[in-house]
């Protein structure tokens, strides 16, 4: 399996964001990937290190399949315009959402930050843009690799994607690296699921295929009463128009354990089975860890290989897309036994 890893994003490095109100540490820090990488060599993997950044053309054209050009612009270009106010702080932060969604899209930069910005846990920086195109650019990489004929790949991703909307930013996610994934992958096959296993609901990647057929969503995560993101994720939320019944949310309790969560995913994958998918994404958290800083479930580093175990005997070729798993002494040692769970399946 080939693993994909762009330098560049490390240059995307916020200090802090808002927690209950707080400034607290950042935990999406460039170190999650230096632990992630030392995991990979552990294993039998390869590290395919990008070349620097150059014509991203082909990859703005597939993010346009995702999410709203205004979005995009606002990405680019919200740094420069944030620190031209007079008083702002070094990053964007706004103050001011539109709760309910606004029925105006406003011109000044502050509004907007609230309007594509959902939450505190998502602030830009200078190096910010850049970093976020390198994360999109490893999961486009791993994706075309598969195209080319791999059976499966590894995307190292970070920042991650999964809460990021066709138009919104939240969670630490800017761009949905699994959302185009599952798009390059639509360049073939026309049936193509993702499968989502991290702690958090992927609450941005059901967005974007909440009214399409052509791709199936399927998430195992703490119940969203209880935990963020909570407003998206209930059992009942099964798609709209086109797309009803092509999403499946399976939430968990506070807490739950490994025999809980793989139970879960069996239930997922039975779900899948009658979507009879061509080719899988999978959006790989390693936050269910009982040691994780983001504490909501207490998965064992062994259950990490059986759910990679698990994974692979979907039929289908594969890609693994870097989401959730904030630095601990177990970070590496839990993607290297899903690694190792996911070539032995």
């Amino acid at each position: 399996m080939k693993c994909f890893y762009h330098e560049a994003q490390q240059l995307h490095a916020p200090k802090h964001f808002f927690l209950r109100g707080q400034p607290a540490p950042s935990p999406e820090q460039p170190v999650r990937s230096e632990r992630l990488k030392v995991a990979i060599d552990a294993t039998s993997a390869s590290l395919v290190l990008l070349p620097p950044l150059g014509d991203s053309a082909v990859l703005l054209d597939r993010l346009k399949r995702i999410h709203a050009p205004r979005y995009l612009t606002f990405l680019e270009s919200a740094v420069t315009r944030w620190r031209a106010l007079p008083g702002s702080a070094e990053v964007v932060a706004p103050n001011v959402h539109p709760c309910g969604y606004g029925r105006f899209y406003p011109r000044h930069i502050v509004g907007q930050a609230g309007w594509h910005m959902h939450d505190m846990a998502c602030p830009l920086d200078e190096g910010s843009y850049t970093g976020i195109l390198a994360s999109a650019t490893t999961a486009q990489a791993a994706a075309d690799a598969v195209l080319q004929g791999e059976a499966s790949s590894y995307a190292l991703c970070r920042p991650p994607g999964h809460h990021a909307g066709p138009e919104r930013a939240g969670g630490f996610c800017f761009l949905n690296n699994t959302a185009l994934a599952a798009t390059v992958l639509r360049e073939r096959y026309e049936r193509v699921a993702i499968v989502d296993v991290d702690l958090h609901h992927g609450n941005g990647t059901q967005d974007i295929f909440w009214q399409r057929n052509d791709v199936w969503t399927g998430s195992v995560h703490v119940d969203p009463a209880d935990f963020y993101p909570f407003y998206w994720g209930a059992a009942d939320e099964v798609g709209e128009g086109d797309g009803k019944g092509y999403n499946r949310n399976v939430p968990l309790p506070l807490g739950a354990n490994g025999i809980d969560f793989l139970q879960a995913l069996s239930r997922l994958l039975s779900a899948l089975a009658e979507f009879q998918p061509q080719a899988i994404v999978i959006a790989l958290g390693l936050d269910a860890h009982k040691d994780d800083p983001l504490a909501g479930m207490a998965l064992e580093t062994e259950d990490f290989y059986r759910i990679g175990q698990r994974l692979a005997q979907v039929k289908g070729p594969k890609v693994i897309v870097q989401e959730g798993g904030y630095p601990t002494d177990s970070l590496g040692d839990n993607l290297a036994a899903f690694i190792q769970g996911f070539q032995r399946g």
